[in-house]
């Protein structure tokens, strides 16, 4: 058995001997869900029925989700019965709802007729596209952009809603526009507002630049509002964006399980939720989250690819030898924290998942040996060489049927 207070000194960090790139946030870290809005954009989902929608709201409030996205009024008829039905549900959760809307008062009209029939206020998610190219591609004037913003969110503030004020694409628009619309939106009383990567076109360090920016902005308006940050994929940066927003000052940031969205996706909330953990910047149970992403997986109609970080069927799956067997020896010392960090930058059982030791054509006896003793089966020699010999004529991992029949 390892003394668990040398465990400190197995592995070194490097995060923690040098400038300091991401430091901790110095706010308690909120996280907003888009699965079943932004994430239902993904040309390659469905739609969920109501009652899986349903049971993936109470699965996020027991992640400690604090709110979710659960559509787009907009949308029609349909959009609005499952939005006033989800709405209802978390009546009494501690999740919150919230809905995206244009920024005009049409929008807005049902969700105050839906938080007054369910007797919760509805937050009001208002967007408008913020930069240059957007603006041009439209014909918008920043005058009608900002009378937009000051109707809608009035209308909103008058009838009791709380509002996020969303600005598209704000990685590519320009200091003044910005400062004008926040300006607009401060003035009617928004309660947050919202930073966008919607094209997934940013880096670390322009996420940095933005939010000290828009700290500045806000600090020097001595407006209380919070921020918020909403990261897409397109350039594979979708996580380490979210995390240098939230290690910069954004309060909440957004995501979609399984990374789902509208072309490349946007950030995934699962993968979000284990290094915000590994990081230290959350504390809470987390072995529902495996469940979580499997009802995602079911709800939207995508499968969980089987390389896919942590939640993956090969995430903590290993048939090569080297690999296997300094798991195997660290098991069979009892040190699950050893054997769950020897080969893997995740720990397996933090989010209720084992590892698993298979075997293939790169396997050693090590393997087979596990493998039949964690089956109840003693691994006389025979057997070893005759389940390595099918192994080592095999192109790829044996199944438990194949190891099992070979050792017969």
């Amino acid at each position: 058995m390892t003394d668990n207070n040398a465990h400190d000194k197995l592995i070194y960090d490097w995060q923690t001997h040098g400038p300091e790139e991401l430091p901790a946030p110095r706010h308690k870290v909120m996280l907003d869900d888009e699965t079943l809005r932004d994430g239902l954009q993904c040309p390659s989902v469905t739609d969920p029925p109501l009652d899986k929608k349903i049971e993936l709201i109470h699965c996020m409030d027991s992640l400690g989700i604090n709110s979710a996205d659960i559509g787009l009024p907009g949308a029609g008829e349909v959009a609005r019965e499952h939005i006033k039905a989800l709405a209802t549900e978390m009546v009494g959760l501690n999740i919150t709802p919230n809905v995206a809307c244009r920024t005009v008062v049409s929008d807005i009209e049902p969700v105050v007729e839906m938080s007054q029939e369910v007797g919760t206020p509805i937050e009001v998610c208002a967007f408008i596209g913020s930069s240059p190219i957007r603006a041009y591609t439209e014909g918008w004037n920043l005058e009608r952009m900002v009378n937009n913003v000051q109707n809608s969110i009035r209308f909103a503030k008058q009838n009791g809603l709380p509002v996020m004020f969303v600005t598209e694409d704000t990685m590519r628009a320009t200091p003044e526009i910005l400062t004008t619309l926040y300006g607009a939106a401060i003035d009617e009383g928004a309660d947050r507002l919202c930073l966008c990567d919607t094209v997934g076109n940013a880096t670390p360090q322009a996420v940095r630049n933005l939010v000290r920016w828009m700290r500045t902005f806000v600090q020097e308006r001595e407006a209380e509002v919070g921020l918020d940050w909403h990261g897409h994929r397109d350039r594979g940066l979708g996580l380490v964006n979210t995390l240098a927003a939230l290690s910069a000052g954004v309060e909440r940031a957004h995501a979609c399980a399984l990374g789902i969205g509208e072309r490349a996706g946007n950030t995934e909330m699962d993968l979000l939720i284990v290094n915000l953990h590994l990081l230290g910047w959350i504390d809470r149970d987390l072995t529902a989250l495996g469940e979580y992403v499997r009802l995602a997986s079911n709800a939207v109609g995508r499968p969980v690819r089987d390389e896919y970080s942590v939640f993956g069927k090969d995430a903590f799956e290993t048939g090569t030898g080297v690999h296997a067997a300094a798991v195997i020896k660290a098991f069979r010392k009892g040190d699950d924290w050893l054997a769950n960090r020897v080969y893997s930058g995740v720990p397996a059982d933090d989010f209720g998942l084992e590892q698993k030791i298979s075997v293939g054509p790169m396997s050693g006896k090590s393997n087979v040996i596990w493998f039949l003793e964690k089956r109840g089966i003693e691994p006389t020699e025979e057997r070893i060489a005759a389940v390595l010999d099918r192994a080592k004529h095999s192109d790829r991992l044996l199944t438990e049927e194949e190891v099992l029949s070979s050792a017969n």
